[in-house]
C-alpha cells in the first residue's frame, strides 16, 4: 500500500464561517485524533485529498506546517449531499507497526451456476485488523458455480496476508438466491374482464 503525501496547515479559526471560507479556498477542514493526544485541527487541499480518498483505507502522510509529519487513515468523511464535494474529514493517527481495525470492501467474481440465480451481498465490507502501513484495499471472493442456497461465510474468505478477521466468523457475507418465477397475471386479467361484461 502506498502512502499519499499531503501538506497540512494548522487551523486556528473554527465554526461554520471559517469552514466555508476554507472550502471556498479549495481546502477541507480536517481533524486528527488518536494516541491519547488532543485533537489537531488542520486543513488539507481538497483536490489532492479527494483523489487520495478514492483508495479505501488510504494511508496519508501529513506534512504539518511547523515541521511535524504524521501518518493517518480516514475515519469519517462528510460530503456535500448534492455536489459530492468534501465538507469535513476525520482522520485517525497511526504509527508504523501499529495494528488498526478497518472495513474493507468485499468484491465477488465469477459466474453463478446456470438457472438465473441472484447473488446477494449480505455484508458489503469485512472488519479486519492489519498493520497501519499495510492496510488491504479490498478482498475478492470467487462465486464460480455456486448454486441457489449456497452462502459464503466470513471465515471462508481468504484474507490478504497480515490481516486478521474481526467480523464474526460465522456471519454470512454472500448468499445465492433462487430466481423467483413470475406469477401468472393472465387469470386476474380475465376475471376483471368478465366482471366488466
Amino acid at each position: 500500500m502506498s502512502e499519499v503525501k499531503l501538506a497540512a496547515a494548522v487551523r486556528t479559526e473554527f465554526g461554520k464561517g471559517a469552514s466555508r471560507q476554507l472550502r471556498r479556498a479549495s481546502l477541507v477542514p480536517t481533524v486528527l485524533y488518536g494516541h491519547g493526544t488532543d485533537p489537531v485541527h488542520i486543513s488539507l487541499p481538497a483536490h489532492e485529498l479527494a483523489l487520495a480518498l478514492r483508495t479505501p483505507n488510504v494511508l496519508l502522510s501529513l506534512d504539518i506546517e511547523g515541521g511535524a509529519t504524521e501518518l493517518a487513515i480516514p475515519k469519517a468523511v462528510q460530503r456535500d449531499a448534492i455536489k459530492g464535494s468534501l465538507v469535513h474529514v476525520d482522520l485517525i493517527l497511526v504509527k508504523r507497526g501499529e495494528k488498526v481495525t478497518v472495513e474493507i470492501p468485499v468484491q465477488a467474481e465469477g459466474e453463478l451456476a446456470a438457472g438465473g440465480n441472484l447473488l446477494e451481498h449480505v455484508l458489503n465490507t469485512l472488519s479486519v485488523e492489519a498493520e497501519a502501513t499495510h492496510l488491504p484495499e479490498s478482498v475478492t471472493v470467487s462465486v464460480e458455480g455456486l448454486e441457489a442456497g449456497a452462502s459464503v461465510l466470513a471465515k471462508d474468505i481468504t484474507l490478504p496476508a497480515g490481516s486478521t478477521l474481526v467480523t464474526d466468523a460465522d456471519a454470512v457475507v454472500l448468499q445465492v438466491l433462487a430466481a423467483q418465477a413470475e406469477e401468472p397475471a393472465a387469470e386476474g386479467a380475465e376475471a376483471t374482464e368478465g366482471a366488466e361484461a
